[in-house]
């Protein structure tokens, strides 16, 4: 560049770095014209004739490679793919709903349009004067449309982005021909508290059109929305914390901590060795924007992604609760999840098929918040670390088998876990399974011999499901091994010591089996010197909705779908069914909910038959009442909501996704006091009253 005191001698710049002194008085359009002809073409441009931040972004564009004669900008996305973008910038169009209601009345007429992008420049809603959107169609300036300075070159919303601060274009500023018509003033969205850019709002007109405070409105118009979303961060770090008030009796947990949708810490409590704790501090590895099952895929190793657990607000996910379990034999040090390097490998949009979690046993493995749920852990607990036989009851699909692995603990401390289902073989292979054979012993046998199931569990433990299903046959010789420790394979006389720890599952009544002459009494008591009953999920109302959002991350993540959202509809029906195959039969729904729609909110009419039957009987009795406005209809939800819940605010409030002070301020709006249950008729586990102190 030369000398800029020299007078007389033109000031010049190329493509090597160097920078534009500031202008001392604007350009005009025919000098910017110059100047980017001359710029386009490699010639040197005379100083003055283009601003700095101008001259900035044309070395951008030509190094990104932008093709200065591109008449339009390109569509990133339509139809579906539009769509599902908006779903992952919720927060933000919420956030912008209000602006952009009124900005499309006030630019109805005004030769303007506003403009809302994500922050990669893609623009996804627009409002103002028709006949400006119908011209902007030319150049795609339109929903779907990319206008990343990357890929459009110098504009006011891709500008923006890549100055991270304001900016305004005017007509022949634009890098590219075919946009060289617009005035564009553009501000940046920031996550409130960050530096996260969520998106950009924009001004965009013909030049006849132009106002000088363009630009100034798009600034008020973020930091509006900016305010608006400090507002529902608000909300949601007091979500946030009331998940923890439910969580935090948890008797195996060691630490407690929630993370907002930031991964920043909003609260912790307990020892969590390894994380930076203080107020604010992000989780390593996590960032800003990643949907919860990325979170999962990218916890620090010594971190499990079944210690993750999504909250969600008004069916949207806002955070998650890392409940850290004390160190006990099933704690592993090595975080079962896809590793980074494989997720990077896959690439973001290709449908990849995560492998399952494995089960590594430990009671931190267990799901739940109730109080039925608590009962059989504790005492589960108590025998675990004891050599004893336990009987595991409960029905079917209720989780006896992650009881037992839970009581069983750590493989490489407490030896092999060896399970069997006593009735899934014939009565004739049983004593062979569980005894082993020697060659030749019967017909099928194998020539080398087998050992069975109790020598493989030498040392550990031997998990017998259906064990009321034992032929009666058997059943003397299951108690001679457990009295003496001894086995004899079938056809060999050699005996064969084993130490061998037996857990029990069955889903009958053994008692009963014992008088109805189906099962021995001395083994009876040989097996029960202590019992573990699986309450049922009707008996866990606390967990359903608990269980459905660990089976919807869980899920989601092992086939590589994304999450799906509950309404309080389907929340409510969910808690007003039986579910006689108890936690197996909401996984397998949830996972069917997965796989078979691509919307993001489940409706009601996926979900089965007999279970839409029986919510259908729940709501029975509650009267329907016209809407006459939306004070009458959120009053009337309010209502169904509490009457749902039998007057318990606080399951009100999670079924409506509020805080109960909000719903409970509402109550008092409403005068619905005597729909509420009296303090002192409260449930066991509402430790915490429902009136807001």
């Amino acid at each position: 560049m030369l000398d800029d005191q020299e007078s007389g001698r033109s000031l010049v710049a190329r493509d090597n770095g160097a920078h534009l002194p500031a202008p001392q008085a604007a350009p005009s359009e025919r000098q910017t014209m110059e100047a980017w002809e001359r710029f386009v073409s490699g010639q040197e441009v005379v100083a003055g004739c283009v601003s700095k931040h101008v001259w900035s972004s044309w070395q951008r564009s030509r190094r990104h490679g932008v093709e200065p004669a591109t008449r339009l900008a390109p569509i990133s996305v339509t139809g579906d793919g539009l769509e599902q973008l908006r779903l992952r910038n919720q927060m933000l169009m919420a956030a912008a709903k209000g602006l952009f209601m009124t900005t499309a009345h006030l630019l109805a007429r005004s030769g303007s349009i506003m403009l809302l992008t994500d922050a990669q420049g893609v623009v996804l809603e627009m409002a103002g004067d028709h006949a400006t959107m119908a011209a902007a169609r030319d150049i795609r300036l339109i929903e779907g449309g990319n206008w990343n300075e990357g890929v459009i070159g110098t504009n006011g919303i891709g500008t923006a982005l890549a100055m991270r601060s304001p900016a305004q274009v005017h007509t022949a500023e634009h890098f590219c021909s075919g946009i060289k018509l617009w005035v564009c003033a553009a501000a940046p969205v920031f996550m409130p508290g960050t530096d996260q850019i969520l998106g950009v709002v924009d001004i965009s007109c013909p030049p006849a059109s132009y106002q000088v405070n363009n630009l100034a409105l798009a600034v008020a118009s973020a930091r509006q929305i900016e305010a608006v979303l400090a507002e529902r961060i608000s909300q949601e770090h007091r979500r946030l914390l009331e998940a923890c008030l439910q969580m935090s009796g948890r008797a195996d947990s060691q630490a407690l901590l929630a993370l907002d949708r930031n991964a920043c810490l909003v609260h912790s409590s307990g020892n969590a060795p390894g994380l930076d704790v203080r107020q604010g501090a992000r989780v390593a590895g996590l960032e800003p924007g990643q949907c919860i099952e990325d979170w999962a895929r990218r916890l620090p190793e010594h971190l499990r992604s079944e210690w993750l657990h999504p909250v969600t607000l008004n069916g949207a996910f806002i955070g998650g609760l890392l409940m850290v379990p004390k160190a006990s034999r099933g704690t592993p040090t090595k975080s079962p999840v896809v590793t980074e390097s494989e997720t990077k490998a896959s690439g973001p949009d290709v449908g990849v098929s995560f492998p399952p979690i494995p089960d590594t046993g430990g009671f931190a493995k267990l799901v739940w918040n109730s109080r039925a749920m608590r009962s059989a852990i504790e005492r589960a607990q108590q025998v675990s670390a004891r050599r004893v036989p336990v009987l595991i009851q409960g029905e079917t699909g209720v989780g006896k088998e992650l009881f037992a692995r839970a009581i069983h603990g750590d493989d490489e401390r407490n030896g092999p876990f060896v399970t069997f289902n006593c009735g899934a073989t014939t009565k004739e292979l049983i004593g062979s399974e569980l005894f082993g054979h020697v060659r030749g012993a019967f017909t099928g046998a194998t020539n080398e011999g087998r050992a069975g199931r109790f020598e493989l569990a030498h040392g550990g433990t031997l998990c017998l499901d259906e064990i009321g299903e034992l032929p009666l046959d058997l059943q003397p010789v299951l108690l001679r091994v457990l009295e003496e420790g001894v086995i004899y394979r079938l056809g060999d006389g050699k005996p064969r010591h084993v130490n061998v720890r037996l857990l029990a599952m069955t889903n009958r009544d053994l008692l009963q089996e014992v008088e109805a002459g189906r099962f021995r009494r001395d083994l009876y008591h040989r097996i029960n010197v202590t019992r573990v009953r699986v309450p049922p999920l009707r008996e866990r109302e606390q967990d359903i909705e608990l269980l459905m959002e660990h089976f919807n991350l869980q899920l989601s993540l092992r086939h590589g779908v994304p999450v799906r959202q509950f309404g309080p509809d389907i929340r409510a029906a969910m808690r007003s069914y039986s579910w006689p195959g108890n936690v197996r039969e909401l996984r397998n729904l949830v996972e069917s909910l997965l796989l078979t729609s691509d919307q993001d909110l489940v409706q009601l009419s996926e979900l089965p038959e007999e279970l839409l039957a029986t919510s259908d009987q729940h709501l029975v009795g509650i009267p329907e009442a016209p809407v006459t406005s939306l004070e009458e209809g959120e009053r009337i939800a309010i209502v169904r909501a509490i009457k749902d819940c039998q007057g318990n605010l606080a399951k009100a409030a999670r079924a409506l996704g509020v805080s109960r002070s909000t719903l409970y301020r509402k109550v008092e709006r409403y005068r619905l006091e005597d729909l509420v249950r009296p303090s002192g008729a409260k449930d066991a586990e509402t430790s915490v009253s429902d009136r807001p102190s």
